[in-house]
């Protein structure tokens, strides 16, 4: 019994050795492939049951895995879609299946880096034919209530529709002094022209001209305080869409703030289209491409339309929308999100890039083109945000090396090798001994 199993013994430990030459042969071929996770395996003893008489021999088992929590040396290039983790989780993609697949069917993978280019449809995939996943932005640029324990809100990053942008101008700050000077005895009666360009829902740009009229005072009063608006846009052929008189407190009660404003009928055959709301300092206007809100300001606050003793000065002129413009670079930022630069110097976000985690990362089952798929050991996927809870930030312009250390491959390989020898020595001492035995009978 004890000699049979010294054979089986020194077999069993050929093949474990084997096992583990065909794993380190596995890393130094994939020493230079990008996301390699190294192989690992891990040997344990088997026990028989013993008799107080003689020793049996149980042998050895072998386990292989992939050390897949292990990261690599993030490394730069020169590519803004190149993309790595920074510390723990993986990239959600999926294969060429996965686009034309609704979502909770799709083949969902992970990948701990890929170098990622659009192909002729804008779809950002990898050589090896893997497709970068993230969750769609809105024009606001904003994710939304998304799902994160499953990639059914997950869509291909696609860079087609992107190609082109504009954005409708929807507010206009205004922050003027007009002076105080006009609305007094003797002042001069001209009247102020600021005009505002802004654009509409297709991009192109037009002007909204806010005429400023001082209101002449009557006797017995020094100033009126008082100046009519008049409000013209060049979408509708500068003619007049809206109309305010404002009122301002004097010196001696409000040192130059707005008191009120109130809509007025414009010159005919023009309709007001200017409503005022005092509670938020909005003046509502309906231009042709929508509504845009135009902020004078509260009663009684500094900010917005003021009327000190200094000249007509528009100091804080602003407006959000943007010009139509072409996509001059893309750019991932280490929360994940895919951003758009284009020639108009308008940034634009597309996609968000969530970062996959699971319970177990060694419970992953290895897929090819070093992407992984989850499995029953690895535990329920959950999709963070970048740089939050357990997982790493999203590097662009980077990729992760191999884990493989071809000092310490090349050491076990030394160690493989002699182990091998050593069991295979004993094969053969076994069957030297047997050889005797058979011997006897002669």
């Amino acid at each position: 019994m004890s000699i049979s199993s010294s054979l089986n013994a020194g077999v069993m430990g050929l093949s474990v050795n084997g096992t583990r030459l065909a794993a380190i042969s596995d890393n130094i071929a994939n020493a230079g492939t990008n996301g390699y996770k190294r192989s690992q395996v891990d040997f344990s003893s088997m026990v028989l049951q013993q008799r107080s008489s003689s020793y049996a021999a149980g042998g050895v088992r072998v386990e292989t895995y992939k050390d897949i929590g292990n990261s690599g040396a993030l490394i730069s290039t020169g590519s803004s879609t190149d993309v790595a983790v920074s510390g723990r989780g993986l990239l959600p993609v999926t294969d060429v299946s996965g686009l034309s697949t609704p979502a909770a069917e799709r083949s969902l993978r992970l990948t701990p880096t890929g170098s990622f280019y659009p192909d002729k449809d804008g779809n950002l995939r990898t050589q090896s034919g893997l497709f970068l996943l993230g969750w769609p932005a809105d024009s606001s640029g904003n994710i939304g209530n998304v799902v994160r324990n499953s990639g059914v809100d997950l869509q291909p990053v696609n860079l087609a529709s992107a190609q082109f942008s504009a954005t409708p101008t929807a507010r206009i700050d205004l922050g003027i002094n007009l002076p105080a000077s006009s609305t007094r005895v003797g002042g001069s009666p001209e009247a102020y022209l600021l005009p505002v360009e802004y654009y509409d829902n297709i991009g192109r740009g037009e002007t909204l001209t806010f005429q400023f009229t001082p209101v002449a005072p009557t006797a017995p009063a020094n100033a009126s305080n008082q100046w009519t608006v008049e409000i013209f846009d060049t979408a509708t052929g500068a003619a007049s869409i809206g109309s305010l008189d404002i009122v301002f407190s004097d010196a001696a009660t409000g040192s130059g703030r707005l008191t009120s404003a109130t809509p007025t009928i414009p010159t005919p055959p023009a309709t007001n289209g200017a409503t005022y709301d005092a509670t938020t300092g909005v003046v509502s206007l309906t231009l042709p491409h929508g509504p845009v809100e135009v902020f004078i300001g509260r009663p009684g606050e500094s900010e917005g339309v003021s009327q000190f003793a200094a000249p007509f000065a528009p100091t804080a002129v602003t407006k959000d929308g943007t010009p139509i413009g072409s996509v001059q670079s893309i750019e991932i930022d280490d929360r994940g999100y895919v951003q758009a630069l284009y020639n108009t110097g308008f940034r634009r976000t597309l996609y968000q890039i969530p970062v996959a985690d699971v319970p177990n990362m060694l419970g992953l089952r290895e897929l090819d083109a070093q992407s992984y798929a989850l499995s029953g050991q690895s535990g329920n996927l959950y999709l963070w945000d970048a740089n939050n809870g357990p997982v790493g930030g999203v590097a662009g312009y980077s990729l992760m090396e191999s884990t493989t250390d071809i000092a310490a491959e090349l050491t076990d390989l030394i160690e493989t090798q002699r182990a091998y020898s050593s069991n295979a020595k004993i094969v053969q001492t076994v069957d030297d001994m047997l050889q005797e035995t058979t011997n006897l009978k002669r």
